[in-house]
C-alpha cells in the first residue's frame, strides 16, 4: 500500500512547540493533510510517553491510533557537536528504557534531548534495541551532520538508515554528493504546531505491505520510498549563504575573506547551497536508480495567503482552504491529484498558483541567514498585477 508519512515533529514538550501539539490534535489535523503514518516526536520524554499511552490505542507492532491515524515513536536527539539525529522505534517499553539509559540532563525538560554521545555512539546505542536512525536535516549549518564532517562515515563510523534532507536542501542537490548513493531520502516537516500547513508541509510516499514498524524498517532497507515531496529549497531559510542579522545574501568566498562577519556587523552563516558544494563530487545530480521522484510543494494555507495577501490563520484564508478541503478530501489531493479545471470550478483564483507548482514556473527570492525565502505567483495569474509576494517567515 502506498502511505504518505511524515516522520519528524515534535510534541508541546519542546522548545519553541505549540501547546496544542497534542495526540488529539495532531490525529484529526493530520488526516485533513493527506498523511496516514506520523511520528510521534520527542518519544524520550517521558510525559510525552504517558500521554501517547493514555491518547492511543496500540495497534501493535509499534503503531499507535488514533482518529483513524496512525503513530510511530520518534525522536530528534541533539549529540556531540549540536548535530541532531532522527531515531525510529519500535515500541513505547524500548523507547522508556532508552530514554533512562541515555545519558542526558535534560531528557525530563525538553522534548529534544542533548547528549555528549557523537554519532557512532548514538548508532550503536540504538541499534541494540532494533531502532533506525540517521542525520537529522543533515545539511543545515546549525545542527545539521554535514556542517561538521565533510563525510557521513566520519560521523556515524558506519553506515546509518537514512539522510532527511530538511527545508532547505532536496534529491537534485544531495545526488551531487557520491557518497549519498547508497542511502534512501527522508523529507520530513519538522513540524512544532499541528497546522496543517506545519504537519506534512514536507512528507515521504512510502511503498508499506502494512502500517507497522516492520513495514517502516522493511521499507527504509530496501528503499522503497515512491516520492519525496517537499518545498523548494531556496525558500529555506538557511539555503543561501547570508547575514543572521540583516539578512543580506553574501558571496561565500567573500564571506571567508571576511572571516564570516558582515558590513552590518552581523554573523554570516554559511549556506546549504555552499556547504553542498564543497562537499559535492559532481556539478550535477546522479541519481541512483531506485530514487524516488522529488516534488516542490507548498502548503496549501500559504497559496491561499500568498494570492490573497492575508494571514496565513485568518477567517478568510482558512476558510477558502475548508471549502477546497469540503470538496477534494484532502490537502495532499488538492496540491498533487486533483485535476486543475476541477479546482478552478472551486475556487478559480488558487487553480492556477498550484499549477505553478506543478509545472515548476514559481518564481523564488531565496532565503538565507535564518530568513525564508520569498515567493511570487505573478506569471501564474491572469492579473499579475495584482498578485502579492509575501515572506514565508510563518514556516
Amino acid at each position: 500500500m502506498l502511505v504518505n508519512a511524515d516522520f519528524h515533529v515534535h510534541s508541546c514538550f519542546s522548545m519553541a512547540s505549540s501547546k496544542d501539539m497534542l495526540i488529539k490534535n495532531m490525529a484529526p489535523k493530520s488526516k485533513l493533510k493527506g498523511l496516514k503514518l506520523l511520528g510521534t516526536g520527542d518519544a524520550f520524554h517521558p510525559k510525552w510517553l504517558d500521554i501517547i499511552e493514555e491518547s492511543t490505542t496500540y495497534s501493535g507492532d509499534g503503531i499507535y491510533t488514533d482518529c483513524d491515524m496512525d503513530f510511530v515513536l520518534t525522536t530528534e536527539v541533539e549529540g556531540k557537536h549540536r548535530i541532531h539525529h532522527l531515531i525510529i522505534i519500535p515500541d513505547i517499553d524500548i523507547a522508556r528504557e532508552l530514554a533512562d539509559k541515555l545519558p542526558s540532563k535534560n531528557k525530563d525538560i525538553d522534548g529534544r534531548p542533548k547528549t555528549n554521545y557523537g554519532g557512532a555512539e548514538l548508532l550503536e546505542f540504538v541499534k541494540e534495541y532494533d531502532c533506525l536512525i540517521g542525520p537529522a536535516h543533515a545539511f543545515t549549518p546549525w545542527t545539521g551532520m554535514y556542517k561538521s564532517y565533510d563525510s557521513i562515515y566520519d560521523c556515524y563510523g558506519q553506515k546509518p538508515d537514512f539522510v532527511e534532507l530538511g527545508l532547505s536542501a532536496d534529491t537534485f542537490m544531495a545526488d551531487c554528493v557520491s557518497e549519498l548513493k547508497d542511502f534512501p531520502f527522508l523529507t520530513n516537516s519538522d513540524a512544532h504546531s499541528p497546522w496543517p500547513h506545519r504537519l506534512g508541509r514536507e512528507f515521504n510516499q512510502m511503498e508499506l505491505e502494512d502500517i507497522s514498524f516492520s513495514s517502516i524498517k522493511k521499507a527504509i532497507k530496501h528503499k522503497d520510498i515512491k516520492a519525496n515531496y517537499g518545498l523548494i529549497p531556496n525558500l529555506g531559510k538557511y539555503h543561501m549563504t547570508a547575514c543572521t542579522k540583516c539578512y543580506k545574501l553574501v558571496d561565500p568566498l567573500i564571506a571567508k575573506e571576511n572571516k564570516m562577519k558582515c558590513d552590518c556587523g552581523g554573523t554570516i552563516k554559511k549556506g546549504v547551497d555552499f556547504r553542498i558544494s564543497e562537499i559535492a563530487d559532481y556539478k550535477e545530480p546522479k541519481h541512483p536508480d531506485f530514487r524516488a521522484e522529488y516534488v516542490h510543494l507548498m502548503p496549501l494555507a500559504e497559496i491561499i495567503a500568498t494570492i490573497l495577501d492575508k494571514g496565513i490563520t485568518t477567517k478568510t484564508v482558512q476558510a477558502r482552504w475548508q471549502k477546497l478541503i469540503d470538496n477534494f478530501n484532502t490537502e495532499i489531493d488538492v496540491l498533487i491529484n486533483v485535476p486543475l479545471d476541477d479546482i478552478k470550478k472551486v475556487d478559480f483564483a488558487i487553480a492556477p498558483a498550484i499549477g505553478s507548482f506543478r509545472n515548476n514556473s514559481v518564481d523564488v527570492i531565496p532565503g538565507g541567514g535564518g530568513k525564508y525565502g520569498q515567493i511570487s505567483f505573478e506569471n501564474a495569474l491572469k492579473k499579475p498585477e495584482k498578485s502579492k509576494i509575501i515572506t514565508l517567515d510563518n514556516f
